[in-house]
């Protein structure tokens, strides 16, 4: 599938972000800290009848900010994503969001619902709504200084841990230890130094996303059962009066099983007026 690869000017650095199909709505899909490339092979399984977006969140791969010390928060990546659907003018658009970059649909549905239609937050981090959300709290500074502090791979260890994600601690030591690609190291250092904890510390205001004129679904990995983010999604849910639906795979879905995930998400929008 062709792609228009493009770049949008924002007063605090520039975007990079990409265009497929054209031929139907706009549905955005966006991660955080996961770039552009991470959902292409979905994007291209739905650009056969949609317009798509994909975007590197700020800061992180081809997306440059003018201060790399500024944090990575929702409301921030929410208006990101509310300048490129507005400068597109191809909505209202349905945004579907994972793991960040469900926060950051989600702070997007508060601030800005009147360009969407519909958001699928797939899998948020919101750790602030959990009844542990002290010790989570506490669980992610540690990691975060330790990573900061030089023990990378013993970060990741406790992140993986505290996700309740079973990696074998050897898989782990392979990914994160020895020479690495520069660019995904600086990428994850930002993740660690200045998205990870504005992402999993925010709450969600329930009540304005019950009442937002855009649809909001829960989704969550049929293979993620007992991990945090299915328990946070399950969690927002509840807080919403819906329920959740259930995609294919796991936190990844979308990039192990693009084409299933696909279908399962047509069969969403299709529930929602004129998201179909």
């Amino acid at each position: 599938m062709l792609r228009d690869t493009r770049v949008l000017e924002v007063p605090d650095g520039r975007l990079h972000y990409e265009v497929r199909g054209g031929a139907g709505s706009l549905v955005v899909l966006v991660g955080a800290p996961m770039d552009a490339d991470a959902f292409g092979p979905l994007a291209d399984v739905l650009a056969a009848d949609r317009t798509v977006l994909t975007t590197d969140p700020r800061g992180i791969h081809r997306s440059e900010i003018h201060d790399p010390e500024q944090d990575s928060t929702p409301e921030l990546r929410a208006d990101d994503l509310f300048r490129l659907i507005t400068h597109l003018d191809a909505g209202p658009a349905v945004v579907v969001g994972s793991s960040g970059g469900a926060v950051s649909a989600l702070a997007l549905a508060q601030r800005h619902p009147e360009v969407l239609r519909a958001v699928v937050a797939h899998e948020p981090p919101l750790s602030e709504l959990l009844d542990d959300r002290d010790e989570l709290r506490a669980g992610t500074e540690r990691l975060v200084a330790d990573y900061l502090g030089g023990d990378v791979v013993g970060a990741w260890k406790r992140f993986f841990a505290q996700a309740g994600i079973g990696i074998p601690e050897p898989v782990v030591e392979q990914m994160f230890g020895g020479e690495r690609d520069a660019r995904q190291v600086a990428d994850e250092r930002r993740w660690f130094a200045h998205e990870m904890r504005p992402s999993t510390f925010w709450a969600p205001d329930a009540a304005a996303l019950r009442s937002a004129p855009c649809r909001v679904v829960v989704g969550i990995g049929e293979d993620s059962a007992g991990q945090l983010c299915d328990r946070a999604a399950r969690a927002l849910a509840r807080d919403l009066g819906t329920e959740p639906v259930i995609f294919p795979g796991d936190h990844t879905g979308f990039v192990d099983a693009p084409q299933a995930f696909a279908e399962r998400l047509r069969a969403v929008l299709g529930a929602v007026p004129g998201a179909g």
